[in-house]
Order: structure tokens, then sequence, then C-alpha cells
């Protein structure tokens, strides 16, 4: 029984690992987060691909189930890319790293995070709001106060 859940966690993890080297751009991922794209990976296309394929022990039925497991894993993990970390799939803002981790890493911010870090930047700040009395948005009345606002909380 300890034999066959290591060997799901060790197939698993290989999976995964494969199916993320597979697609292109960061995806910073622990090692169970892997583990579990593996596993879900392998059930999914390994269960279609044995399906369609047989289950029989001969090598191509073993290949084909493999390689249904590394492009289910793939499939999740795109979807995963594309609609939990809101990022696109192809394109060079593929390559970049998510801004923010999804789960509780996006609601409790990184360790040691104070509340100041996570306000925007003043000086951005300070250059829309130029930006919106130049266009005539904001009168100079409206743009002084705020921008007082803003150099008082920095």
């Amino acid at each position: 029984m300890l034999g066959a859940i290591i060997q799901v966690l060790v197939s698993g993890f290989i999976i995964g690992a494969l199916a993320r080297w597979a697609v292109p751009g960061p995806d910073p991922m622990s090692v169970p987060m892997t583990i579990l794209l593996g596993v879900f990976g392998s059930f999914l296309g390994g269960g279609i691909a044995a399906v369609i394929f047989g289950a029989e022990q001969d090598s191509g039925s073993v290949f084909a189930i493999l390689i249904g497991s590394i492009v289910a894993s793939m499939l999740l993990l795109i979807g995963y890319r594309r609609f939990v970390q809101k990022r696109p799939i192809t394109g060079p803002d593929a390559h970049r790293a998510p801004a923010e981790r999804a789960g509780l890493g996006s609601v409790l911010g990184p360790p040691g995070r104070d509340a100041r870090a996570a306000q925007p930047n003043v000086d951005d700040q300070l250059r829309k709001l130029s930006e919106l009395h130049r266009d005539g948005v904001l009168t100079d009345e409206e743009f002084e106060a705020k921008r007082a606002e803003l150099l008082a909380r920095s």
C-alpha cells in the first residue's frame, strides 16, 4: 500500500514536471502543486488514452497513456495559468512571472509585507494625477488638493 502511494507521488511529480517544462514561461509552483498537477493529468489523460487505445501492458498502450497523461497535465497547467493566474498563454507576457500568486498568497501577501508596501507607488499616482489635470479632467483646485494629500501620505 505504501509502495503504491509513493509510486503515485513520484510519477505525479515526474508527469507534472514534464508538463511544466513543456509549457513555456515561469510557473512558480510548489512540489505538492506539481505532484497534484501530474496526478490529475495522469488520471484524466491516462484514463482517456486507456479507453481509446486499451489498457493492455504492451508498449504501444503504455506509451499512449504516458503521452495522454503529459498532454492532459499541460492542458491543466494552461488552464491554471489562464484562468487562475490571469496570464496569457502566448506572446511576450507569457514569459513574465505572475504578478501575484493565486490562492492565499494573493490575499495575505508575502510574509513581512506591511500595509504601506501594498499601496500604489506615490510617484505613479502623482504622474497619473498630472495627466488628468493636463487633460482637463481635474481643476487646478482639485489637482492641488489631491497632490497635497498624496505628498502628506508619503
